[in-house]
């Protein structure tokens, strides 16, 4: 009990840093590229798109290879890995020549960006199946926190002392994660299990695509992300929208805050009630609750009321993870609860992806406010999907792995 206590701890504290420094270099991205040349303007937007999306193109592919690892090998030695692999990707990121060799190093970070999932694969296991909703709500609050504290440091560190030092102090940061990880981190000894075709890769795959609820949340974790990524580009846009003043970066800031925020106050509240009450239902009211509070963001008329739905939707949408990661906790046999984490990860990957993706679409299609029409019909099919599934009978994956050997 003190042990996971003390592990929480580390991790949780681990997740901050690693969460703020992986984003500390995206308010200046753009800027960053435009200082390797004299590049035009429609130029340096292609390439911050896709070096933005270089990193989860290579973690969909890796998520699943680094939890089968874990499995297997332990939980402890991937979280350094991937620390110090990021850490030594961040800093030579600070001394490219070309716009090319950058998005190669975002594509490496990428390959190793698996320490949050595998954290959270981590502290999982070690939880007992009660309170896992509890317990990963806290720890969503570390990388949430993170995540919204961290373009704030990077932007500023940047304007006191430069891109290149900002990615050297970057890289140091993780780097310090890691030596805590080693130092504070204790994992039970894992077993070495028996090679067995019940828990091969290919009988893993194929139970998570005859299990109905398994797939149906890792679909379900793609359209949450699409739903949170397909706005995020064109926020400033819509803000500059909404005010005449001249501070719109100021205030984009603070109205993307406002859902992180959201998220914070009470991913915790959410996991707790879902641990006592069922996580299906918990997940059902968070979606709908989600479609009610995006809907309305397209037809504000003042920045004040974006911002509190924005904080409205961080609040609802801050309990989706740690519920639909304690719902793939309950369900996965413990000899690959890591793998199948991995696979929700490369889920949430895709998302990350299609989102900006799609918003750029729609938005350039019709306008901003239908990206988020768009967003809430994804949030009300994913309401649909566990509402239906939850009147179907119950699986069982360890039947489905045996079974099907």
């Amino acid at each position: 009990m003190q042990n996971r206590k003390h592990n929480f701890t580390i991790i949780f504290i681990a997740n901050f840093i690693v969460a703020a420094s992986a984003t500390m270099i995206m308010p200046f991205l753009s800027l960053y590229i435009n200082t390797l040349g004299n590049f035009t303007e429609s130029y340096v937007q292609k390439w911050a798109g896709l070096i933005f999306a270089a990193t989860f193109m290579t973690a969909f592919l890796m998520s699943p290879i680094w939890g089968r690892i874990s499995d297997k090998y332990g939980y402890k030695p991937i979280m350094i890995i991937n620390c110090f692999g990021v850490a030594i990707s961040i800093f030579l990121m600070g001394y490219v020549q070309n716009v090319e060799q950058f998005f190669l190093l975002r594509l490496l970070m990428g390959i190793v960006t698996g320490f949050i999932p595998t954290s959270m694969a981590f502290i999982s296991k070690h939880t007992p199946k009660e309170i896992a909703g509890k317990t990963l709500g806290t720890l969503q609050m570390g990388s949430v926190g993170g995540t919204l504290f961290g373009p704030v440091i990077g932007g500023a560190v940047a304007d006191a002392v430069g891109f290149s030092y900002t990615f050297i102090f970057t890289a140091i940061a993780i780097a310090i994660a890691a030596m805590i990880i080693i130092i504070g981190v204790h994992e039970p000894k894992v077993e070495q299990r028996k090679k067995s075709a019940i828990y091969s890769r290919k009988n893993v795959i194929w139970a998570i695509f005859h299990h109905r609820l398994l797939l149906n949340v890792m679909l379900i974790t793609t359209l949450i992300q699409i739903g949170n990524f397909s706005i995020q580009p064109l926020l400033s846009l819509y803000v500059s929208h909404l005010t005449a003043t001249e501070e719109v970066a100021l205030l984009a800031g603070i109205t993307f805050s406002a859902t992180g925020l959201g998220n914070i106050l009470f991913a915790r509240f959410w996991g707790k009630l879902s641990d006592r009450i069922g996580y299906e239902k918990v997940l059902t009211y968070l979606l709908i609750a989600c479609v009610m509070f995006i809907i309305p963001q397209a037809l504000v008329t003042a920045l004040w009321q974006l911002m509190i739905l924005r904080l409205l939707f961080g609040i609802v949408a801050g309990g989706l993870i740690p519920v639909t990661s304690a719902l793939i906790r309950r369900e996965a046999p413990i000899e690959v609860q890591g793998e199948m984490m991995g696979y929700n990860q490369s889920f949430r990957f895709l998302g990350n992806i299609l989102g900006p993706i799609l918003g750029g679409v729609i938005s350039g299609m019709w306008s901003i406010p239908a990206v988020f029409y768009s967003t809430g019909l994804l949030f009300f099919s994913a309401f649909l999907i566990v509402y239906f599934i939850k009147k179907m009978p119950k699986q069982y994956v360890e039947d489905l792995l045996k079974n099907h050997v």
